[in-house]
């Protein structure tokens, strides 16, 4: 078992549960998305890798207002598909603008208000234990579940409720196994005879260390313990469950315990960055205590599901398999954001199934915790001079300019960012940061003297450790946060920034992963 015991100065690992699996479970996940077919500017469209997908989302929602009608990410040409609806005549350029920002484009029949509308019908005539509901982008429709215990009567009402809406409103289908919070008793972390497993680690509001689990895990029991029948480690500060999400924030018990913002998957480490909203399409890995690791694709947003201890809103609907004892567990992105906690689902690891979500953005805010030190050393892409090659795109410098593929044109506004060097060498790749383009071997422009690549920053305070000289490009300012490179678990990388080159996380290879020892 892959959680021990916390003492003093110890660290207790971000994810529950023992996986006898290799490198290539997490380097090589399975790749099962589908590229939509619908219309696009597919001349414009830019290539992009997931988590800068849902980065762009999030600011393509806010951008279009009431014509966004959700996206998607398309894995096999790593592309965002938006949709957008109620564009008829577009005086005001919606579609245009999110061309321009790299996205491809198709217009719905269905606007994000009616697909709320028609959520809400089913909530009000079919709250049946059992079922449950998701906005599905890449349909444009309501994904209906109904599991194995709905007959007769129950599924008729669900199955008329579904036809009253319409037929390019909502889909229906069966589900061979039973809607359930997938808690269970056994190994890992354990409370009141319940089994459940760690997600990720966090700092309190109050600065204390502390873990995100399930909400229903948490209201099983007040104290936790590491070991079955062992002594209490943590203790529950808040839980929800049912009602608005799943989830609780749960404090260690000891001041002085190390919790590493990182996802152990029995054999290797995965540093965890930061948090991320989930976009349908999305490969996402899942850790948990009974089967370990398993991957899988985001399939919708927005869930309800009606479990039979009450009903739970604002889930994430996957087809990663779990079973009793997942709950709780991580559902993070291979390049290290966090995405989820296991709630609960139908199915198990052999037949498949569908399963459910807590997003880690909503259960962060509600409880008021931040990942790992709290972002401590998140210097904008800016204070890392030599990381991720020049990245000089980043918070700093360039006045909030956008650019999700570093091709050095705001996805904004469409214009070169200034200060940038040429084309921003947002795609320059520069490892050992000696601020020679690997692929090139060109100096890499924009970055100041040969790129700072070789500088070294340790406080975040613009001057070089070693030359006691401002570091050029880089500027006193750009420091963005307390740390500027080197965050409290002293992995070197930054909690959030990772040197301006997310895939990375900092490993020489790129690949996000360090072993485990």
């Amino acid at each position: 078992m892959s959680h021990k015991r916390v003492t003093k100065r110890k660290a207790i690992v971000a994810a529950g549960g023992v996986a006898a699996l290799g490198a290539a479970a997490i380097l090589l996940p399975q790749a099962n998305a589908s590229q939509d077919s619908g219309s696009g500017n597919t001349a414009s469209v830019k290539t992009l890798k997931a988590g800068n997908a849902s980065d762009l989302a999030s600011q393509l929602q806010k951008m279009l207002g009431d014509t966004f009608a959700g996206s998607y990410y398309d894995a096999a040409a790593k592309q965002l598909v938006v949709n957008v609806a109620n564009v008829s005549g577009d005086q005001n350029g919606v579609v245009e603008q999110a061309k321009r920002a790299g996205a491809k484009v198709r217009e719905v029949d269905n606007s994000t208000a009616e697909l709320k509308a028609a959520a809400q019908t089913l909530k009000a005539k079919a709250t049946i234990p059992g079922t449950s509901w998701a906005v599905d982008p890449k349909t444009n429709k309501l994904l209906v579940t109904a599991d194995s215990t709905v007959t007769g009567g129950k599924w008729n009402r669900i199955e008329s409720t579904v036809k009253s809406l319409g037929s390019g409103m909502a889909t229906i289908r069966k589900s061979s196994g039973a809607l359930k919070p997938l808690v269970s008793g056994g190994d890992a972390i354990f409370g009141g005879g319940a089994r459940c497993s760690l997600g990720f680690n966090v700092k309190a509001g109050d600065g204390s260390a502390a873990f995100l689990t399930a909400g229903h895990c948490g209201v099983a029991a007040k104290q936790w313990s590491d070991s079955q029948n062992g002594q209490p480690i943590a203790t529950v500060d808040q839980a929800t469950f049912p009602g608005n999400g799943d989830f609780a924030l749960v404090k260690y018990d000891d001041p002085n315990t190390q919790a590493p913002s990182e996802v152990n998957t029995g054999q290797q480490t995965v540093a965890i960055s930061q948090a991320a909203e989930a976009t349908v399409g999305t490969q996402v890995l899942r850790m948990g205590s009974t089967t370990g690791l398993h991957d899988g694709q985001v399939l919708g947003l927005d869930a309800t599901v009606n479990y039979p201890e009450g009903t739970v809103t604002g889930l994430i609907q996957t087809n990663v398999c779990a079973e009793p004892g997942d709950s709780g567990g991580s559902l993070f992105t291979q390049d290290g954001q966090a995405v989820g906690l296991t709630s609960g689902g139908s199915g198990d690891c052999t037949a498949g199934g569908e399963t459910f979500f807590q997003p880690v953005t909503t259960a962060l805010a509600a409880v008021g915790a931040t990942l790992g030190d709290g972002g401590a050393g998140n210097a904008g892409g800016a204070g890392n001079a030599g990381g991720a090659a020049g990245n000089a795109g980043g918070a700093a410098g360039n006045g909030g300019a956008v650019d999700q593929n570093g091709d050095g044109i705001d996805d904004q506004t469409g214009e070169p960012i200034q200060g940038a060097g040429a084309a921003g060498n947002g795609g320059a790749v520069d490892q050992n940061g000696d601020g020679i383009d690997d692929q090139t071997g060109e100096p890499i422009q924009g970055a100041g003297a040969a790129g700072n690549g070789g500088a070294v920053d340790q406080n975040g305070d613009g001057i070089d450790d070693q030359t006691g000289q401002p570091i050029q490009g880089g500027g006193a300012a750009g420091n963005g946060n307390a740390d500027g490179g080197v965050n409290e678990t002293g992995n070197g990388q930054n909690q959030t920034g990772n040197g301006g080159h997310q895939a990375g996380n900092g490993q020489e290879d790129g690949s996000g992963v360090t072993q485990s020892h």
